[in-house]
């Protein structure tokens, strides 16, 4: 038996957050469910995103959801992309940066890979190595 895990995102405003990923990673939107597909969905919900699928930088899948609650993301969960090209890793670090705020510049590190951190305008926190 074996199971795949995928990153799962609570948005404000799950079509924005997805567009960005699409545009800074490369990729597309797979599939998008709204509430408003759903029987019974009162108006004011009828255009959220109840399941958005979107593949980025590659075939990586991640979906993403409009929350009803305010949403706040901690450093206790990290998304982190691995390049095995030094480009690909800095145009990733720049276009997620964008916005956001860089907390570790992508640079060579002494463990001889490269590694930034940036927390992007959505709140979510990236780690983007290439080895």
């Amino acid at each position: 038996m074996g199971a795949q895990i995928h990153s799962y995102l609570m948005s404000e405003d799950a079509r924005d957050q997805a567009d960005f990923y699409v545009e800074s990673l490369g990729g597309e939107i797979q599939s998008l469910t709204t509430f408003g597909e759903m029987p019974g969905t009162p108006e004011a919900m009828k255009d959220k995103v109840m399941h958005l699928a979107l593949t980025v930088a590659g075939t990586n899948t991640l979906m993403i959801s409009d929350s009803f609650a305010p949403v706040s993301y901690n450093r206790s969960i990290i998304l982190a992309l691995n390049y095995d090209d030094e480009s690909e890793a800095r145009t990733a670090y720049a276009n997620l940066s964008e916005g956001g705020e860089s907390k570790y510049p992508l640079a060579l590190q002494p463990w001889g890979a490269y590694y930034g951190e940036v927390v992007d305008k959505f709140g979510v926190t990236w780690m983007i190595t290439k080895q």
